[in-house]
């Protein structure tokens, strides 16, 4: 396929090209400041997807390591004698765990090996952490040995573990890799005639961050300079079923005592099967709040309303699949619950709970999601008992609800009936969501232009430009065309930062050989992680957000689109500069000649440039940096007095930073 039909494909044909010659002026309102940005307008969106926790983001590396699957060995190869056992557990809300027994001949042995989510990544010179909760099942002393096991069979390193007394007690060991490899598993033997009870097995590489999460990933998020970071969905929010909901209750305490939920991924796409797709809770709100912290991110955390998933759950069958409004206090007391466990002082429940477990301090929670894009009456009737709680409990908490599903009313009146509402309920932001083509994409950049000032604030919650309408499609990838229809349609969010208060990406991750979805912001394998195209665009907007908005225009008119161009235009106050973004869709450069009205001369700057020839070229595990953002101090003469004079390039977007 030549690059002229790709481009069809992204529908950018259509649009006219412009000599590059022809040199397009434009203005930008240096001294009349507009609206300002909030802290939390680029940022980023968790759901459990694609193995996004439990072998994502969460480092454990044992799969169903508390034995508490419906098949209680799922993960787990055994061998010679062993039992699962539920008689006076270690853990009243995981209460399996197994018994290994003497395997009753010298030259036979017992014991189980896990293989992890995909193998497990092991690294040369790692150390890897293990740990157990164990003990003895018979008489005297008992004997464990461990070992790391290479994806050829040889047993690259191991420990023995000394276990003794019946009463539970957490062992550790740790073991160091003496090479990488990327499917490597862990094995565990009975040594002796001894036998021993087992629970809650884990694995963590040494380099996790705080002990629990990927390091590479959270650098990952880090780099983007996120302003806000929603959890833990998205559809996991509201379950297949009331049951399978994220219950934010069970992921706080000590994590093996949190109880096993159903993902609600694990069977949604039956061609993308993965019947072991559970939630650990080892990832859970504790976690998240601390990741907030340390990306730098405002927390929104986002608690059921009382719906199961719609999609799943007609409307006809609501009183088997939903709670009724008279009966929904459980579920308000777990949003005031959690705003308490958040914000609490040590001297409350849930406070205490958020001290004891290592955060004396309050998160300084500022916002709360109720459902997720639920739609109809429905909906409606079952927030409001919601906010007039949180209001009359916690009157500066922000409120976010939602339109539903779709971004526009073209099946229906349902986005446009859910805004009503919104807007009804006095809402502070009304979260919208769009998976489109890129056409959508360009043709939505002017969105924002006419909406309501006076009304909620916008949440663009999930996002990502689709080429292909099955998002469980082969096709749809995180090529560089979607990626610069992302960046297109966010200089609308931009010049617009008024009405749009928070946008976040979705999904965040996907293992490459655990998606169910996609495109997907950062793809993982069990060794590193791979930025896509989609993450560099989120990027640059994050890392460069200004502090507020100025007036960019040409011939007077905001450039959305016109021959092929986008724009707009910031001041960062604190940074001494004004930050220009430009994205060129047209299949040829473009001049400008940019004039910063208002000041006389302009000082020295850059240009970050993401660009490609080729609109489906994308990054890879085999070649991550196929399409990645370059940085370049401008040339000589490009700034003479308050005019900067640039060419941008064909297929690109690039942000123009000018002291002042």
């Amino acid at each position: 396929m030549n690059k002229k039909n790709l481009l069809c494909l992204f529908a950018l044909c259509v649009l006219a090209s412009v000599p590059a010659s022809a040199q397009r002026q434009l203005t930008v309102q240096a001294k009349k400041v507009g609206a300002v940005i909030q802290p939390t307008m680029y940022g980023i969106f968790f759901e459990d997807i694609n193995f996004g926790a439990d072998g994502g983001l969460y480092a454990e590396l044992v799969e169903n390591r508390s034995f508490e699957f419906p098949q209680r060995l799922m993960g787990w190869n055994t061998f010679g004698q062993v039992k699962v056992n539920d008689q006076n557990p270690a853990f009243d809300r995981n209460p399996h765990y197994v018994s290994l027994y003497d395997s009753g001949h010298r030259d036979k042995f017992t014991g189980l090996e896990n293989r992890g989510f995909f193998g497990m990544g092991l690294k040369k010179g790692m150390k890897y952490n293990f740990s157990v909760f164990a003990r003895t099942n018979g008489q005297g002393n008992a004997r464990i040995r461990v070992e790391l096991v290479g994806s050829d069979n040889e047993v690259l390193t191991r420990q023995t573990v000394d276990i003794s007394g019946t009463d539970w007690k957490k062992y550790t060991a740790v073991l160091e890799s003496p090479r990488t490899d990327a499917r490597g598993l862990m094995r565990i033997y009975l040594e002796g005639r001894h036998g021993v009870d087992l629970d809650h097995v884990s694995l963590f590489p040494g380099d996790s961050w705080k002990g629990l999460l990927r390091a590479d990933l959270v650098k990952d998020l880090k780099d983007l300079h996120p302003g806000v970071f929603r959890f833990p969905g998205g559809c996991i929010v509201e379950g297949t079923d009331l049951a399978s909901r994220y219950q934010w209750k069970n992921s706080v305490g000590p994590a093996e005592n949190r109880p096993l939920n159903e993902n609600r991924w694990n069977y949604t796409f039956p061609h993308r099967l993965f019947p072991n797709y559970y939630q650990s809770y080892g990832l859970g709100f504790y976690e998240f709040f601390l990741l907030s912290e340390e990306i730098g991110a405002q927390a929104l955390p986002v608690v059921s309303v009382g719906l199961s998933c719609q999609f799943q759950n007609p409307d006809e069958n609501a009183a088997q699949c939903h709670v009724a409004v008279e009966d929904l206090q459980p579920y308000i007391d777990d949003a005031l619950d959690l705003i308490e466990f958040a914000n609490g002082d040590t001297s409350t429940k849930w406070g205490k709970l958020r001290a004891d477990m290592g955060h004396p301090e309050p998160f300084n929670l500022q916002q709360i999601g109720v459902g997720n894009e639920q739609w109809g009456p429905l909906y409606p009737e079952r927030l409001e008992p919601f906010v007039k709680a949180i209001r009359a409990k916690y009157p500066k908490m922000k409120i976010v609800g939602t339109s539903g599903p779709s971004p526009d009313d073209k099946d229906g009146k349902q986005f446009t009936y859910g805004w009503e509402q919104m807007k009804r309920l006095k809402a502070d932001l009304v979260d919208e969501h769009y998976y489109r083509s890129p056409q959508w994409f360009l043709e939505n950049v002017t969105r924002y232009d006419n909406y309501d000032r006076k009304g909620p604030r916008v949440f663009a919650g999930e996002y990502a430009c689709h080429i292909d309408a099955n998002p469980a499609s082969p096709t749809g990838k995180n090529v560089f065309g979607a990626a610069l229809s992302e960046a297109a349609i966010m200089t609308g969010f931009e010049r617009n930062a008024d009405i749009v208060h928070m946008a976040t990406y979705a999904p965040l991750f996907s293992h490459v050989e655990g998606w169910q979805w996609r495109p997907d912001l950062i793809w993982m394998d069990n060794l590193t992680t791979v930025r896509t195209p989609n993450y560099y665009v989120q990027q640059m907007y994050g890392q460069n957000p200004g502090t507020n908005v100025l007036s960019l225009t040409e011939n007077k008119q905001a450039v959305t689109g016109q021959d092929g161009l986008c724009a707009s235009a910031v001041v960062d106050k604190q940074g001494g500069r004004y930050i220009v973004k430009v994205v060129n869709i047209a299949e040829t450069p473009q001049q400008l000649a940019i004039t910063f009205k208002g000041v006389k001369s302009l000082g020295q700057g850059d240009v970050i440039s993401l660009h490609a020839d080729n609109p489906m070229a994308e990054n890879t595990i085999e070649k991550k940096n196929n399409v990645v953002p370059r940085t370049a101090q401008l040339p000589a003469g490009a700034v003479n007095g308050n005019v900067l004079t640039v060419t941008i390039p064909a297929n690109t977007f690039s942000v123009y930073r000018i002291a002042f």
